[in-house]
């Protein structure tokens, strides 16, 4: 079924074929994992005399009188009674013909959802069709689904296609192979695959729709666990591709490390120089290193990189570091620069900006080897860059960049030494659970220490009704020789929009705060325009920076102890901590100031209220995950990556220690159908299964 196109049901031409494939549906096994949102019970008449409000249900009756009503907007209204009770059929939209149809002693059956109206309970615009006195009820037999569905496919359409998906499935059980052996199916509980599809599509009129709903029958947690196991293997297979390949060994000789250490201003804390110890370890080895670090908010990450870099310079290869905006690459580039022109080494820069004679140099030096660190944004993996011996890829928040980006990347390197080795960075703590399924692929380190001298932030809610009293807060801290942060975030996603508000917002503040030097940043901005802002902003020009969130990550400015976020409860929470992890950076007490828009809603309150109780990153990502979920958490939203159709990584945490053990079943005692699990659930659409 997985290779038989969609087409073969009746119903499907080209046009529905091309609507279809537009959500990820093109045959006939896509179809059975295309499962119902939700179910309606039409498998029985209820008598009206015990209908509440809410309830979705079929009602059989007499139409006892039916008028059309004027006032604020025209509508039919039929009562419709059945002896233990009546009910009101309200049609705003109707034709002379319904109107014809619907007369008194004409008999109904209709289905539609129960609500509260003037006078008494009501179905409005509800599905009805004439029946005839004393023909039998006429009732679903299963409950009926409702299907996620796209734009000109009916739910009609969607049950036809179902129907005759279950029947083929009916007439050929092989043609959907049970790939988890028995075995695995006891001991884990788990139903087998053709049952489950058939219940969830069709399940009986006695079925759990609590359990439904929520997705957690066992039919949903059949299908469930199968996936994940599917995207588990994948990244084992990964991993296992990456451990087989050579990488060149990189042991250094210490001198370069060394010298960075003994001008730095501050010691290394005992997490990153365990971390540290991790990377050396791992470079000095000949396969290539594929190791994730996670730190919160300035817990020191890149100069636990930069001395990765320099153990690989010692050793005669290029490192390249890859960040996913302009202004996080620019903050790297500063950081890599102080640190390794004093040590006579030269640091690249290519960005999509870099053209013509500038880029042609650039390019020429990287594939020559006589740029020794190349620092970038997803330019770095285009078709004409080349190094001469890539012996490191640093790739920084890798949420924001999908596995095939990091696998382009990667193959920049592939030369007579092997692969590069790759270090991955992250601000975003991802707890465990998500790191074990999303990150299967690395080993994971994590620097859980801050660094001496930071002082813990003080968060505190505010509705913007108080906005004088914040303003006054900003005076008094920038009095005092303190810098402070304006932080606008916008709900339109227009960069436009967004970029006007802080415009705005700094204008008002210019004329509030008249003694303030007031700057402003926005992604609109210029590189070099923004970078002169920064830069007066960091040696102590401007008291107060507006911005957009585009200073969420790589900012640092001890001075700053103030920030003030508007409309935090439009940021996930993760953002939100990495927006406050640009204060707290000197040994002055900061404070941070998200300032609402009531009235908030109780999701809302609840993620303020965990920020103003923790600055713990790896709680806050945890409450994140929850409130969120993990496609959010991880940025798969924008990169396409770990997409599930059926799994949800929050909801199903439970299962993966269970899919891990699976995991090792298969791989030791089934080999053979490990290709075909990921088959059907990865399909062609991830390039790392063949990378």
């Amino acid at each position: 079924m997985d290779a038989t196109p969609v087409t073969v049901l009746k119903g499907v031409g080209p046009r529905n074929a091309e609507r279809l494939a537009g959500i990820g549906v093109q045959t006939v096994q896509d179809v059975l994992f295309h499962l119902p949102l939700r179910y309606q019970d039409r498998t029985r008449i209820t008598p009206m005399g015990v209908l509440r409000a809410g309830d979705q249900t079929v009602v059989e009756g007499v139409v006892e009188a039916a008028e059309i009503r004027f006032g604020r907007r025209r509508s039919l209204l039929v009562q419709l009674a059945d002896g233990s009770g009546s009910v009101t059929l309200r049609f705003f939209h109707f034709s002379a013909a319904q109107r014809a149809n619907l007369t008194t002693g004409a008999r109904l059956r209709c289905f539609g959802e129960v609500r509260t109206g003037p006078a008494s309970l009501e179905l409005v615009h509800p599905e009805y069709k004439p029946v005839a006195e004393g023909e039998p009820p006429e009732v679903e037999e299963s409950l009926t689904p409702i299907y996620p569905t796209t734009e000109g496919m009916h739910q009609l359409a969607w049950r036809s296609m179902t129907e005759q998906a279950l029947l083929l499935l009916e007439q050929q059980p092989e043609a959907l192979p049970e790939w988890l052996p028995d075995e695995l199916l006891k001991r884990f509980s788990l139903p087998e695959l053709g049952a489950a599809v058939r219940y969830l599509h069709r399940p009986p009129p006695d079925a759990s729709q609590q359990l439904l709903l929520e997705r957690r029958h066992p039919a949903q947690r059949r299908l469930s666990f199968e996936e994940l196991l599917a995207h588990q293997l994948s990244l084992r297979a990964l991993r296992l591709r990456q451990r087989r390949a050579t990488a060149p060994a990189l042991a250094g000789n210490g001198r370069l490390r060394q010298q960075l250490l003994q001008q730095l201003p501050f010691r290394l804390t005992g997490a990153q120089q365990q971390v540290v110890g991790n990377i050396e370890h791992d470079l000095a080895r000949d396969r290539p290193m594929m190791r994730l670090v996670q730190g919160d908010v300035g817990s020191g990450k890149t100069v636990v990189s930069a001395l990765a870099v320099l153990q690989v310079l010692e050793a005669e290869h290029q490192a390249a570091l890859m960040a996913p905006t302009e202004l996080l690459a620019e903050q790297h580039l500063q950081s890599f620069r102080a640190w390794f022109e004093p040590l006579g080494l030269e640091v690249g820069w290519l960005t999509s900006r870099h053209k013509g004679k500038v880029r042609q140099q650039l390019l020429a030096a990287m594939a020559e080897g006589r740029v020794p660190l190349v620092v970038g944004t997803h330019a770095l993996f285009q078709g004409d860059v080349a190094f001469r011996n890539l012996g490191l890829a640093i790739i920084d928040e890798q949420h924001r960049f999908g596995v095939h980006q990091r696998m382009a990347l990667r193959e920049k390197g592939t030369g007579k030494g092997g692969v590069p080795h790759q270090l991955i960075m992250t601000a975003t703590p991802i707890p465990r659970t998500l790191a074990m399924t999303a990150y299967a692929d690395l080993d994971v380190s994590v620097i859980d220490e801050l660094p001496p001298g930071r002082t813990p932030v003080s968060t505190a809610a505010m509705p913007d009704t108080r906005r004088d009293e914040v303003i006054e807060r900003v005076r008094a801290a920038c009095s005092q020789g303190r810098q402070a942060y304006w932080v606008c975030t916008l709900i339109e996603e227009s960069e436009a929009l967004q970029c006007q508000a802080a415009e705005d917002t700094a204008a008002m503040l210019t004329e509030a705060l008249p003694d303030l030097q007031v700057g402003l940043v926005h992604g609109r901005l210029k590189a070099m325009e923004k970078e002169q802002m920064m830069q007066r902003f960091k040696q102590g020009e401007l008291q107060l920076l507006v911005a957009t969130t585009v200073i969420e990550v790589g900012v640092d400015v001890p001075n700053a102890s103030l920030m003030i976020i508007e409309n935090p409860e439009r940021l996930g929470l993760a953002q939100l901590h990495q927006l406050r992890g640009r204060v707290g950076r000197g040994a002055t007490k900061s404070h941070c100031v998200l300032m609402y828009h009531p009235p908030l809603s109780s999701n809302a309150r609840e993620r303020l209220a965990v920020l103003r109780e923790t600055g713990d990153g790896f709680i806050i990502a945890q409450k994140d995950l929850e409130l969120r979920g993990p496609g959010e958490v991880l940025g798969t939203r924008q990169t396409g990556e770990m997409q599930f159709r059926i799994a949800d990584l929050m909801r199903d945490q439970p299962l993966l220690p269970e899919v891990q053990q699976a995991a090792d079943m298969l791989l030791q005692r089934y080999p053979e159908r490990v290709q075909p699990l990921m088959r059907r659930w990865i399909g062609e659409k991830e390039r790392y299964i063949d990378a």
